[in-house]
C-alpha cells in the first residue's frame, strides 16, 4: 500500500515553490482574461513578475464575507468564474446564498489526496455522509472517492437507523462526513444490536473533531482523520498518520495573513487563511477564507514536506457593530498602515451603556499627545466611530489573530 498519493508530496520545499510560482503567471492571466471580476480587480497588474510569494502578497485580497453581495450584483457567481453555468457539472446553493461552481474535470475539489492520506484505497465501499442537498460537501468527496476507485453508498444526512442497517448489510471499510454522525450512526448500531465493525477508517470534517469523539472512535478500532477545507476552494488541508498539524492540498498556494491588512505574518504567527487556487474553472487568487491558522515549523513525520497549519483556530472576521456602526478588522489595519504601526489591537467595552472603543497598538513608549491625537483623528475618519488610543509595549499584545475584540457583556 502506497504511504503517498504521488510524488509531489515528498519533493523539497524549493523545488515545490518553484513549479507552483512557474504556474501562477499563466494561472493569473486566465483569471484576469476569462473571470470579469478579475479583469477588473487585476487590471494594471504585471501577472509575469508573480513569481515569489511577495509579488504574490501584492496583490488584492478577494473575501469570502463579500461574495454574498458580489454574487447579488452579478449572477451567479460574482464574476469569479471563468466558465459560464452551462459549462460546469454542478451547481450548489449554500447559506447567504452563495453559489458555488463544479466543473467537469477528475476529483474537482481534490480531495482523493486527503482521502489517501486517511487510508482510502480503490475498492473500498464508503458511506458519505455529508449533504448532498445543494451543498457541495457531498460531492465533493464523492468525485474523491471515485477518482480512488471507491464504491460510494450515498447515505447523506439524517435517518440514523436506516444509517446503521446499511453500514451492517452493505459493511463499508470507511465513512466520510461529520465526526458527531458518525458517534451518532453507531450507537444507533450499539442500540440496534447491529455489526459496525466493517467500519475502520474515517476522513471527517464540516465541525471541529473533539478529543472526545476521536478517542471514542479509536475505541471502535476506527482511525479517524480530519481536513480542513470550505465550499468554494474544496479541500484546503488534511491531517496524516502522524496526527501533526494538517499539510496543505499540493494543489493550491496557501498564506497566513494579517486579518483586515493581508499581509504575511511573520513566522508561526497566527492569521487569515488566504488561498490562490489553480482551479480553471473558478480561478480564486488570494482568496480570504475568513479562517484563523498558523504554520507549523517543519515537516511533517509523515515524510509529506508541503506547509503544514495547525487547523481551524477560529475566524478572522471579527466585525462588529459600535454605536450603530459595523467595524471591520481592514478598517483597522487602515489605520495602523497610515501611520505605520505594525500591530494594534481593537477592544469594544461598554460602561454605562454606552459603547467605548480603545485602540491599542504596540510602539516604542506612551507616544507624544499629537502622534496619539493624529491616530485617533485617523480612528474617527476611517471608523467613523470616536475611540481612544493607548501605546503598549512592542511584543505585549498577544499573538492569537485578532484584531478586534468584543468585550461587552451582553445579558
Amino acid at each position: 500500500m502506497a504511504a503517498h498519493y504521488d510524488a509531489l508530496e515528498t519533493r523539497s520545499r524549493e523545488a515545490r515553490e518553484r513549479d507552483l510560482f512557474a504556474r501562477l503567471p499563466a494561472q493569473l492571466e486566465h483569471a484576469r482574461s476569462q473571470a470579469p471580476f478579475y479583469a477588473e480587480a487585476l487590471r494594471g497588474a504585471d501577472l509575469a513578475a508573480v513569481t515569489s510569494r511577495a509579488a504574490l502578497a501584492g496583490l488584492p485580497i478577494t473575501r469570502k464575507s463579500d461574495l454574498v453581495e458580489l454574487q447579488a450584483s452579478r449572477r451567479p457567481f460574482g464574476g469569479l468564474n471563468a466558465t459560464p453555468p452551462s459549462g460546469l457539472a454542478r451547481i450548489f446553493a449554500s447559506p447567504g446564498p452563495i453559489y458555488d461552481p463544479e466543473g467537469r474535470g477528475p476529483d474537482f475539489w481534490h480531495t482523493a489526496r486527503a482521502l489517501h492520506a486517511a487510508g482510502f484505497r480503490g475498492g473500498d465501499v464508503v458511506l458519505n455522509c455529508f449533504s448532498y442537498h445543494l451543498t457541495p460537501a457531498g460531492s465533493m468527496f464523492e468525485t474523491g472517492l471515485h477518482h480512488l476507485g471507491c464504491a460510494v453508498i450515498p447515505g447523506g444526512v439524517g435517518q440514523t437507523e436506516l444509517q446503521a442497517r446499511v453500514v451492517a448489510d452493505l459493511r463499508p471499510a470507511g465513512y466520510v462526513g461529520t465526526p458527531s454522525f458518525l458517534k451518532l450512526i453507531l450507537e444507533k448500531c450499539d442500540e440496534l444490536g447491529v455489526d459496525s465493525s466493517s467500519l475502520t477508517r474515517a476522513l471527517v470534517s464540516g465541525e471541529a473533531f473533539m478529543p472526545a469523539v476521536r478517542t471514542f472512535l479509536a475505541g471502535r478500532g476506527i482511525e479517524g482523520l480530519q481536513a480542513y477545507g470550505t465550499a468554494d476552494l474544496g479541500v484546503v488541508a488534511y491531517e496524516t498518520e502522524s496526527r501533526e498539524g494538517l499539510v496543505v492540498s499540493e494543489e493550491l498556494i496557501v498564506e497566513i495573513v494579517e486579518p483586515g491588512s493581508g499581509e504575511p505574518v511573520a513566522g508561526t504567527g497566527v492569521g487569515e487563511v488566504v488561498v490562490t487556487t489553480f482551479n480553471r474553472d473558478y480561478p480564486l487568487v488570494r482568496f480570504a477564507t475568513g479562517d484563523l491558522s498558523a504554520e507549523l515549523a517543519g515537516a511533517s513525520p509523515c515524510g509529506r514536506t508541503n506547509l503544514r497549519i495547525k487547523g481551524w483556530m477560529g475566524r478572522a472576521d471579527q466585525a462588529t457593530k459600535v454605536r450603530g456602526m459595523f467595524v471591520h478588522p481592514h478598517q483597522v489595519a487602515e489605520v495602523l498602515r497610515r501611520h505605520g504601526i505594525k500591530r494594534g489591537r481593537l477592544v469594544v467595552g461598554n460602561e454605562g451603556g454606552e459603547d467605548r472603543m480603545v485602540l491599542s497598538v504596540e510602539g516604542p513608549g506612551p507616544g507624544d499627545a499629537g502622534l496619539v491625537a493624529a491616530i485617533e483623528a485617523t480612528l474617527r475618519d476611517v471608523l467613523k466611530v470616536r475611540g481612544q488610543v493607548s501605546f503598549v509595549a512592542p511584543g505585549s499584545l498577544p499573538d492569537d489573530g485578532r484584531v478586534i475584540v468584543d468585550a461587552r457583556v451582553y445579558g
